[in-house]
């Protein structure tokens, strides 16, 4: 039996899809908040069942019978992810599932200025103690992220950031595809596994092939860090969003977004979306 939690979401429902062509649904349960969501998973025959990580009380029900639990992470950036993290794994615990596999991110690390990336190291950690089987799937920085990171380049011809550096830009559909060969391979990978595309353009690197692609120059521009936040201020974006997103520039700076692995293309039997395929 396979639990998923975040199938109605579009990284986790993907994979379910592409675990639909090999499983029988019969033996596949989406857990999901709002059961409704999931109604067409269970018009093919999926198992569906009520489950809320900021309700623990239905998360061992709702994982019962799981031979490989995929645990998506947390996605709101205002919550205590690593509390709810936590509660899922105990529950987890509880219902003797046999492996955990956890939708982590490249750069996982308590030193890195990116706060999802502190999250799942810390979920890793708890993972680490809870003596469950797990695997870790740490994916690249996601491809559609790029829709509000290079800004509206389009229209002004620049793409403008506080801080730069490599990123291993990795399309959500190859991730998803990854996850459901990771689960299909009876338990060969074990603890964190980096699933990325094959290359780690810079946001600089990014301007040329944009340039290439729009056949007109795209010009690169390095601002200061507060000058960037009083741009994004005066444009009318959020501050808490605005903050949040300058921790993944200075992360892609500091390295931590920078290394590839040909373990995806593996998986996938193909070479994973580049940056350029994808603004073409």
């Amino acid at each position: 039996m396979i639990v998923i939690t975040g199938a109605t979401g579009a990284l986790n429902g993907e994979t379910l899809t592409h675990l639909l062509e090999q499983v029988p649904a019969a033996e596949i349960v989406v857990v999901a908040r709002d059961t409704a969501k999931a109604q067409p998973f269970a018009n093919r025959g999926v198992i569906v069942r009520y489950g809320d990580y900021a309700e623990p009380a239905s998360l061992p029900a709702a994982f019962a019978g799981a031979d490989q639990l995929l645990l998506v992470s947390s996605s709101d950036p205002t919550a205590d992810a690593v509390a709810l993290h936590r509660t899922a794994i105990d529950a987890a615990v509880t219902a003797g599932v046999g492996r955990v596999l956890y939708t982590s991110h490249q750069g996982a690390s308590a030193e890195t200025p990116f706060g999802p990336g502190r999250d799942h190291a810390a979920t890793e950690q708890i993972l680490t103690a809870s003596g469950l089987k797990w695997t870790s799937l740490r994916n690249g920085f996601y491809m559609h992220s790029l829709q509000w990171l290079l800004g509206p380049w389009q229209e002004t011809g620049v793409i403008s950031v506080p801080a730069d550096g490599p990123v291993s830009w990795t399309s959500r559909a190859d991730a998803a595809e990854a996850a459901a060969a990771i689960l299909l391979s009876d338990g060969r990978f074990d603890g964190p596994v980096t699933l990325t595309a094959s290359q780690a353009p810079t946001f600089e690197e990014i301007a040329g092939i944009a340039s290439d692609v729009v056949q007109q120059t795209v010009r690169f521009e390095l601002l200061d860090s507060e000058q960037w936040l009083s741009n994004q201020l005066e444009a009318g974006k959020p501050e808490f969003m605005t903050r949040f997103l300058l921790g993944m520039y200075e992360a892609s700076a500091g390295g931590f977004f920078a290394g590839t692995d040909p373990l995806m293309a593996s998986l996938i039997g193909r070479e994973p979306q580049s940056v350029r395929e994808y603004l073409g």
